[in-house]
């Protein structure tokens, strides 16, 4: 594990969470589409066409800093960054391991709530995995994040920023063996996406847009988990977007999803998956099943066999999630044997299964372990 350097913040910064109550920070050129910003730059009394020079230099050329942006004349520089590129996150601490090729970011937002996000480097891509809120209000017992609590919604730029800011460490060529371009984005990090469900979708828009307006990524490389949130799902499916869907089913019987999911003892296993074959029906798109894998508790093969005879003939991947171990927790990963028997089950019932890749756990930063926690340098 590399601890790369503490950026100090203000001493009187709380730890841990906003000292007064949560507000919403002040907008940002990505809080705005294109015909936005030129409504807002013409409204400073500048030229319409700041607004795209402004987009070229923070989508195009991955630029936050507006002292950089020597192509603008330094007076209306100053005015734009005020009105439209206010500093939005403050790197606390960057942590990396597997050799610099996944990199955990601990941003402070301008309230003093904290928020992560992990940058992964493969051979052929890099996905970021970013958050949607400060902490989360699921409850998911196995999930650190879950047991923080929910602080506040992030707003869309605060989203869209934390993409922006590890696109520009990929394109550093930080993470040596990938490429140097962001190819994937994943809305698995901290919050329920679909709770934040207009300024998700915004983020989502703004990120697929093409430069200046966004980023550029496809649709097809951005995914939206959600632990079933089933009016959400329903009205995702009319966004004409191709995200990918990952429902975070964790047990395939309702008596036992209702104590891991508790969002389960308002929509049941049957009713969020009719809603998630019903995204995949409009889409085209398969949907992702979320299983992480806890010793003892959601392992058993009548368990595998269940959820095999739900997902048969659907479209439909399943990805096994080795638990991570987080502070306090009494669960524990399932066995290796465990595992393999339940993919095998899956598999016989004619169910695409694959294993997720467990990377991060070093730094905390696998899935089920962002807790956005200081820690002493």
């Amino acid at each position: 594990m590399t601890s790369l350097p503490l950026i100090p913040t203000s001493p009187d910064a709380p730890i841990g969470g906003p000292a007064r109550r949560a507000a919403m920070p002040p907008r940002h050129l990505a809080d705005l589409d294109l015909a936005g910003r030129q409504a807002l730059v013409a409204e400073l009394g500048e030229p319409a066409f700041r607004a795209k020079q402004l987009s070229n230099h923070y989508f195009g050329r991955l630029v936050r800093d507006p002292g950089l942006m020597t192509d603008l004349p330094a007076a209306s520089r100053d005015r734009l960054a005020d009105q439209l590129m206010p500093k939005l996150l403050t790197p606390v601490r960057e942590m990396a391991c597997d050799d610099g090729a996944t990199r955990k970011a601990l941003w402070r937002l301008h309230d003093g709530s904290l928020v992560e996000s992990v940058l992964m480097g493969y051979r052929d891509r890099i996905t970021v995995c970013i958050s949607s809120q400060a902490g989360c209000g699921m409850a998911c017992p196995f999930c650190a994040t879950g047991q923080a609590g929910l602080t506040r919604n992030l707003s869309t730029a605060e989203i869209v920023d934390q993409a922006v800011y590890l696109a520009g460490v990929a394109a550093s060529g930080a993470v040596a063996g990938s490429p140097p371009r962001l190819s994937h984005v994943v809305f698995m990090g901290m919050g329920e996406p679909l709770a934040n469900y207009s300024r998700v979708i915004a983020a989502v828009r703004r990120l697929c847009a093409p430069a200046p307006e966004g980023l550029g990524l496809s649709q097809r490389h951005i995914t939206v988990s959600t632990v079933g949130l089933v009016p959400a799902i329903r009205r995702l499916a009319d966004e004409d977007l191709s995200v990918t869907l990952a429902l975070s089913l964790h047990a395939p019987d309702d008596d036992l999803r209702d104590e891991l999911v508790p969002v389960n003892q308002r929509w049941k296993v049957a009713e969020v998956l009719d809603a998630a074959w019903d995204y995949a029906g409009r889409t085209g798109r398969r949907v992702s099943i979320e299983y992480a894998m806890i010793r003892d508790v959601n392992d058993q093969p009548w368990r595998a066999d269940l959820l095999g005879r739900l997902l048969a003939g659907r479209l439909t991947h399943v990805n096994l999630i080795p638990l991570n171990p987080t502070p306090g927790s009494r669960w524990d990963a399932s066995p290796k044997p465990v595992e393999r028997e339940f993919v095998r089950r899956l598999r016989e019932a004619g169910v695409s299964t694959t294993v997720r890749d467990t990377r991060g756990q070093e730094i905390d930063g696998a899935c089920g372990q962002l807790a956005a926690a200081e820690v002493a340098s």
